[in-house]
């Protein structure tokens, strides 16, 4: 069976990946059919031939998890579409503190509309 799966290459703690076709009987390392590009975890750099990788699972390559990852979030020109998340980590003080303020800012505005509807019934 023909797989389309990553190739470590770097030394250690610093990886980067090609992106190969290969046997899937083949060592991690072993002779490719085809390189279709490389990607760089720790940059979030890719570049990718999806036309080629496309054609490969036509064919009835089977792609890894990763390789379909990155697949599916690369962009036509073969860079990786990567938005970072931004998450902020809160302790839970502060986020008791943050839902008590958007607690009392929801009341706000509940009495303000409140207000609003008399204002109009009494006109």
């Amino acid at each position: 069976m023909v797989k389309i799966r990553l190739r470590r290459m770097g030394m250690k703690r610093t990886p980067h990946f090609r992106v190969v076709v290969i046997n899937s009987r083949e060592k991690r390392e072993g002779r490719p059919i085809e390189e279709l590009g490389y990607y760089n975890p720790k940059t979030k750099e890719m570049k990718l031939n999806k036309e080629a990788a496309l054609e490969w699972i036509k064919k009835g390559a089977q792609p890894s998890e990763t390789v379909q990852y990155l697949i599916n979030n690369c962009n036509e020109d073969g860079t990786l579409n990567y938005q970072k998340k931004e998450v902020e980590k809160l302790s839970k003080k502060a986020q008791a503190k943050l839902e008590e303020a958007k607690k009392a800012e929801e009341e706000a505005k509940a009495a303000q509309a409140e207000a609003a509807t008399e204002e109009a019934a009494a006109q």
